[in-house]
């Protein structure tokens, strides 16, 4: 063994020597594959990320810069976002939106969880039979009249639960979960629970639950975002204004009122049609920012579990 300072030196040489013999060397081949990975993954990023950044900076936009396509205009307004907010029944949709949302959010994720971990349990007696049901009807449904038909039936027209209750149950993402429980929750780990004397729904809510943190804020983010741009069933089942969530007034907004006020203008006042047009055009920028601002915000605290879940929760069981 050698010892003292030129001893160490000599080893850590040695180790050093090892590590660099074990890199392994990218190939011409591989070298070129890299490359070819890299400038498509750019084109990608551009395509999806440019759009965006464009939105952005033209409902910051005034006149007609916004019809450049540099990023940067020459002139900075928030015209755009005043014509917004000077309309009242954006913020009833925003409180109607925020409201539907976390509460179909609550109630579809309760259903699917319930409706997942019976069926990702082996002992579930008929399991394979309800499992083909809930598949048949991800590929043959009613359709729109016969589900009309049942909610006017039931009396929940032009109530919050013509919106909150059809659709809580989507089946593909039931399966997504289902298949999550059979790949992380072990059977040891329920039997051993089973015989310290925990129940079934203490073992779901304490053991379950707990760890399956990342496929409840996929299937989360799922449901939230589907709520929060759904306007066409508000615009079926709902025809008090004030329970229309923010999509179906954005949509009057852009579509009705700015419409019906250029239609109504004389003619002869050109450049009050035209401002009233370029207005028209930057609220357009405006409302997707201010409808597409609480996903924004909320996807980066779910987005490192986004992965995780679903790459999980999509392989079979």
């Amino acid at each position: 063994m050698v010892f003292g300072k030129q001893g160490v030196c000599k080893r850590m040489n040695n180790i050093s020597f090892t590590k660099k013999k074990n890199v392994v060397r990218n190939t011409r081949g591989d070298k070129i594959f890299l490359g070819i990975d890299w400038i498509i993954l750019t084109l990608f990023l551009i395509i999806l990320v440019y759009p965006l950044l464009y939105i952005i900076m033209a409902s910051f936009s005034a006149g007609t810069v916004y019809m450049n396509l540099s990023l940067i205009p020459s002139k900075y307004s928030l015209e755009g976002y005043r014509a917004v907010f000077e309309h009242s029944d954006v913020w009833v949709g925003y409180r109607n939106s925020l409201f539907y949302t976390v509460a179909f959010t609550a109630i579809a994720l309760l259903v699917t969880i319930c409706c997942a971990y019976p069926l990702s349990r082996k002992d579930f007696a008929g399991g394979k039979y309800m499992m083909g049901l809930c598949v048949f009807t991800m590929y043959f449904g009613g359709g729109l009249i016969p589900t009309y038909i049942w909610i006017r039936q039931m009396k929940l027209l032009d109530t919050i639960w013509s919106l909150l209750l059809p659709g809580s149950l989507s089946v593909y993402n039931m399966i997504v979960m289902r298949t999550y429980f059979n790949s992380t929750i072990p059977d040891e780990l329920r039997e051993a629970s089973m015989l310290d004397g925990c129940s079934d729904i203490r073992f779901l809510i304490q053991i379950v639950l707990p760890l399956s943190g990342a496929i409840i804020a996929v299937i989360a983010l799922y449901y939230a975002v589907g709520m929060w741009n759904d306007y066409f069933n508000p615009m079926v089942y709902i025809t008090t204004r004030a329970k229309l969530p923010l999509p179906n007034f954005l949509r009057e907004i852009l579509m009705v009122n700015v419409q019906h006020s250029l239609t109504n203008q004389n003619a002869a006042d050109i450049e009050r049609l035209e401002r009233l047009e370029q207005r028209a055009e930057l609220m357009k920028y405006s409302l997707i920012v201010v409808s597409s601002l609480p996903v924004m915000v909320i996807y980066p605290f779910v987005q490192k579990y986004f992965v995780k879940g679903v790459m999980i929760g999509a392989v079979k069981g």
